[in-house]
């Protein structure tokens, strides 16, 4: 059983300290370009009777939990494989081999085996991480009869998912209803993990009156998903570019069903089908990216942290903040100023190491006709204490520069204050 002694669950203020340390590169404009594209096309099978509730679906916001929305992605994705199996393919693309310049059969059979690959990445994304918070808890519980029953319990609890499943599946149902009872699963195994944590249900007698369960464990298991808890910082940080990817995928989809299902799928144009391609490399490419750089984030994330560094966390003024810069990346922070003879004041300083580290630094102002004034020059520094500038009304944009690195992440911790004019008192 691993020590917990002096540890306290990982807190809200420390996960945004080590989310800083990883930062997600944006996703390619094409994800929204070609989204709006693709709705553009879709808002044109809205005249067709009958298609109204499913083109509204376009519309949805996307789920707020990331797990919630990996779920989606996963049915998303599974109901595109079924569209683009051949049995399913309209009556004019299985009477004609080709469209245009495009050979119909290799082309959208390469598409099916994109979205089979996104979703196997998907599919042991989910199960390892799994696997990796059931046995990260179970490594500080007392390796003895309470830990062999709760991972008993945890056996036949999936061998009766699974079954629940089976019988769906036998039974005919619809991509829909399976992950609708899937989520439902996902949501109970939630509730067990709360239940372990407050010690109630079937586990009370088990963690609560036989002693040896560390209370930093059962604290952890309690809060970890709560909504305002650890977990909505990554929910805040890395959430809108999942929810774009999980729209994105949902516009592919419902663009597909209404091509297979409009009574004008002779009509459909060989350029509609060039978007589609471009639309489905995207977003596969940018999925895939996402859920492997998650991947690395959940692998290394502490559950547990020591009380003193909560207290140096909770003891920070909350006006510094800290990022990690990768190598050939700069990091910007933008403010506006509107009063003349304000001052934007600046303090950094970069974590060092036994190798000489420095990074570039830049001040530059955009006034409202849109010219730019390098208010300070470019220069090289380790740290920059205490510096400031008058400011005329604009924009500024201080610039850490870490571009020409190759191989240094920068850890620098700055503050940026814009502070205003001092108004003298009135003469009496």
């Amino acid at each position: 059983m691993a020590s917990t002694e002096g540890l306290v669950p990982i807190t809200r203020a420390y996960l945004a300290s080590y989310y800083e340390k990883y930062p997600f590169v944006p996703l390619s404009a094409d994800v929204a370009t070609l989204s709006a594209q693709i709705r553009s096309i879709i808002t044109n099978f809205q005249t067709h009777q009958g298609e109204s509730s499913v083109v509204d679906e376009v519309d949805h916001e996307a789920p707020h939990k990331i797990d919630e929305n990996m779920w989606k992605n996963r049915e998303h994705i599974e109901e595109i494989i079924f569209l683009l199996d051949r049995t399913h393919w309209p009556t004019t693309f299985q009477q004609q081999s080709r469209l245009g310049d495009v050979e119909l059969a290799p082309f959208l059979e390469q598409l099916k085996v994109k979205f089979e690959n996104t979703l196997k990445t998907l599919e042991y994304f989910q199960s390892k991480n799994a696997d990796y918070v059931f046995n990260t808890v179970m490594s500080y519980m007392p390796q003895d009869f309470r830990g062999t029953l709760i991972r008993q319990q945890r056996e036949r609890s999936e061998r009766t998912k699974q079954a629940e499943i089976d019988a769906l599946i036998q039974s005919g149902c619809s991509i829909r209803n399976r992950y609708a009872l899937l989520w439902k699963q996902q949501m109970e195994r939630r509730r067990q993990l709360a239940q372990l944590g407050s010690a109630t249900g079937v586990y009370k007698t088990l963690v609560k009156y036989l002693v040896g369960v560390p209370q930093v464990l059962l604290d952890f298991i309690r809060q970890i998903n709560d909504d305002d808890g650890p977990m909505e910082e990554q929910r805040q940080r890395y959430g809108p570019p999942l929810y774009s990817l999980t729209k994105m995928v949902l516009t592919i989809r419902i663009f597909i069903f209404l091509m297979w299902e409009s009574s004008d799928a002779n009509k459909i144009r060989a350029d509609e089908l060039i978007i589609l391609e471009q639309a489905v490399n995207i977003y596969t490419t940018e999925f895939e990216r996402f859920i492997k750089f998650m991947g690395e984030v959940f692998a290394n994330s502490p559950f547990f942290i020591s009380a003193d560094e909560v207290g140096a966390i909770d003891s920070r003024n909350d006006d510094y903040k800290e990022i990690g810069i990768p190598a050939g990346t700069t990091h910007e922070v933008v403010l506006s100023v509107d009063s003349v003879n304000s001052y934007i004041a600046w303090d950094f300083t970069l974590e060092q190491s036994k190798m000489k580290l420095d990074i570039g630094f830049s001040v530059e102002c955009t006034n409202s006709s849109g010219e730019k004034t390098l208010i300070l020059p470019y220069r090289r520094c380790e740290s920059d204490q205490g510096n400031f500038c008058t400011c005329m009304a604009g924009t500024y944009k201080l610039i850490w520069d870490n571009s020409y690195s190759t191989f240094f992440r920068k850890a620098l911790l700055y503050k940026v204050d814009c502070i205003p004019p001092v108004v003298e008192p009135a003469q009496q």
